[in-house]
């Protein structure tokens, strides 16, 4: 037994408890970069232990009645087929080096999505937090008339399944930002427990699809499990008093630092780019949080904005 990789395992299992997110984005370029697992073979491992773990979450959202169930059977119309396709599109890029590079260059471009997934997510909480104040603190929790379009709804799945079936990355980061530019009067949380409910059959089929045809194997993801399932019970009762919004700020250094290395950006200019985009980030997030009538720091920048 691999003990590097249940480390890495518990470490990523822990982000996702805390945060909800940087499952596939973080544990395939760790996989990748760190322990020279071949691209294909990282996404299938990945996204098999992923199978594994999202029911447990996506549980605890159903028994609170947070899930749109429409829109979970509009989206998985579009993803369920299109992440197992993935798969098939990956394997008819063809064997060796080749589909290897093609798989590492599009979890990079994945990855950068990703980044781009969690600044957006930070920018809605940080308007709903704009709002409560103006409210008083008091907000009545309702929500405005989800109109459901099923058309774009499941042009959303597909596209979102094919992304997850190539790169086991975004179920739960690069959905869940577009349904929320579909559905703006859509609750956070009933936003959040949607797309882990679609998440659930996504990554079924997905995993499915690489354990037919990609390049899973039985001992890494039983490593990965091992690891990740109590790393990921810690992040969930850590998650309450943890600051969560620096979490996410750091997640987002990391994955931007792994998509440029996958990518073959070169080391100075991958330390270049994470030093810029922490002083732009912190600058924009002061200004941000001005304009929207809160603190530049709050409890000094670690609150869950």
């Amino acid at each position: 037994m691999d003990w590097g990789l249940i480390a890495a395992g518990f470490g990523v299992g822990t982000i996702v408890g805390l945060t909800g997110m940087g499952g596939g984005a973080l544990m395939t370029p760790i996989l990748v970069l760190f322990f020279g697992v071949p691209p294909l073979t990282a996404v299938s491992s990945d996204l098999v232990a992923s199978a594994v773990m999202k029911p447990v979450g996506s549980a605890v959202h159903i028994r609170r009645g947070g899930v749109d169930w429409r829109l979970v059977g509009w989206l998985c119309l579009g993803s369920v087929p299109a992440a197992f396709c993935g798969v098939l599109v990956s394997k008819a890029l063809g064997n060796g080096a080749r589909v290897q590079d093609v798989v590492q260059i599009a979890l990079g471009v994945a990855l950068l999505l990703a980044v781009l997934g969690l600044v957006l997510r930070g920018y809605v909480r940080l308007r709903e937090q704009s709002r409560r104040l103006r409210d008083g603190g008091s907000g009545d929790g309702t929500e405005g008339p989800v109109v459901v379009r099923p058309l774009a709804t499941v042009v959303l799945g597909a596209l979102g399944g094919l992304v997850v079936g190539m790169t086991s990355v975004g179920s739960g980061s690069l959905i869940i930002v577009a349904l929320l530019a579909l559905y703006p009067m859509l609750r956070p949380n009933k936003l959040v427990g949607t797309d882990l409910v679609q998440a659930v059959p996504l990554v079924t089929a997905a995993a499915l699809g690489h354990i037919l045809f990609g390049d899973f194997r039985f001992e890494l993801t039983t490593a990965l499990l091992i690891g990740s399932i109590p790393g990921a019970f810690l992040g969930a009762q850590l998650s309450s008093r943890a600051p969560g919004g620096l979490i996410r700020r750091a997640l987002a250094l990391v994955l931007l630092a792994s998509a440029l290395k996958l990518l073959h950006v070169s080391n100075e200019m991958v330390g270049v780019a994470v030093v810029a985009a922490f002083a732009a980030g912190t600058l924009g997030w002061m200004v941000l949080r001005r304009a929207n009538g809160l603190p530049a720091l709050g409890r000094l920048g670690l609150q869950q904005g």
